[in-house]
């Protein structure tokens, strides 16, 4: 069995490698099953919240049946809201194990935050390669949290990216984020009216946890592609109504976007929009089932929720680039 430390997952990952990957995993066969969700009550503190989410690699046998092989794993993801508060720690901790289909036998263990922004992003990079202009050239990111400078960076292997402008509720995390790309190729830097730089940018991308609409539709100009990864339950959003129904609509798994999503379910309870609305999923796009965009004034907008079958891919590539 092997330990993945965080350093080890930076050290043999790359874009665009990772995202060409991803899109071997979702023009495949993968088994996963739903998302297991567990709360973890505690004495006289916030209730805990335990995920497990499992994927089996799969292939078709001669009868035509799914067989498993040669991978599994499992992500455990753990929440304890009060941890900055009793103990300084996280509140999110997660674990990947990554399993033999031929044995059963754990073949590493790996740190599942660090290997879930790097899958996170490559998805999104991989909804852009369909969705986003061939073009573009300035991105806006929302949000300066961890996720950050993975989008970035993601985004900016499968399009032509060379300016990034980042807005943050706290512009000191912003600053720090612009920071960390003062050496490289992109010019990065930091606005304050977040309205201009959503009219400015062809590309935005927004990793909040914001429970109101953030970016608006009648801020965008026409051919924008919009990547929402963060508001991941269903009380909270990154984009209004006006957005979600102006644009062409992909997410990363159905399930998870209709189970999850709060910028697919608000509207759609609104009676803004129906499930209809929403064209496909990532792995529709990679198979060529649903088209991407169409038109080069289109809007186009991507939901991802996260999909185990994401983790897997990512955990094999982590293992196999190691050995």
């Amino acid at each position: 069995m092997r330990f993945i430390d965080a350093q080890m997952i930076d050290s043999v990952l790359a874009y665009p490698d990772l995202i060409d990957a991803l899109a071997t995993a979702f023009g495949s066969d993968v088994i996963a099953p739903p998302r297991h969700h567990h709360n973890v009550p505690l004495d006289h503190r916030p209730t805990a919240t335990w995920l497990l989410m499992p994927a089996i690699c799969a292939r078709r046998g001669s009868d035509g049946a799914l067989v498993a092989g040669p991978y599994m794993g499992i992500k455990s993801v753990t929440v304890f809201p009060d941890n900055a508060v009793r103990s300084g720690r996280p509140s999110i901790a997660g674990t990947y194990l990554l399993l033999s289909t031929e044995t059963g036998e754990t073949l590493a263990v790996l740190d599942a935050t660090r290997l879930t922004a790097w899958r996170t992003a490559g998805a999104s990079a991989l909804a852009a390669r369909y969705l986003a202009r061939p073009d573009i050239q300035i991105m806006l990111m929302v949000g300066a949290g961890a996720l950050a400078s993975f989008l970035i960076r993601a985004h900016a292997s499968v399009r032509p990216i060379t300016e990034v402008m980042v807005w943050n509720r706290t512009r000191a995390a912003a600053e720090a984020l612009a920071a960390t790309f003062d050496s490289g190729p992109l010019r990065v830097r930091v606005v304050d009216d977040l309205e201009a730089a959503a009219h400015q940018a062809d590309l935005i991308s927004t990793a909040t946890i914001s429970s109101e609409p953030l970016i608006q539709g009648a801020w965008l100009r026409d051919g924008t592609h919009v990547d929402s990864v963060g508001a991941y339950r269903a009380d909270l959003r990154e984009t209004d109504d006006a957005l979600v129904a102006r644009a062409r609509v992909y997410v990363d798994t159905l399930t998870g976007a209709f189970g999850e999503a709060g910028d697919i379910l608000q509207p759609i309870k609104a009676g803004v929009i129906d499930k209809t609305h929403v064209r496909g999923e990532l792995a529709d796009l990679v198979s060529g089932r649903v088209a991407g965009r169409q038109t080069a004034a289109e809007l186009t907008f991507f939901k991802s929720v996260g999909a185990s079958l994401e983790d897997l891919a990512a955990a094999i590539a982590v293992y196999e680039q190691s050995r």
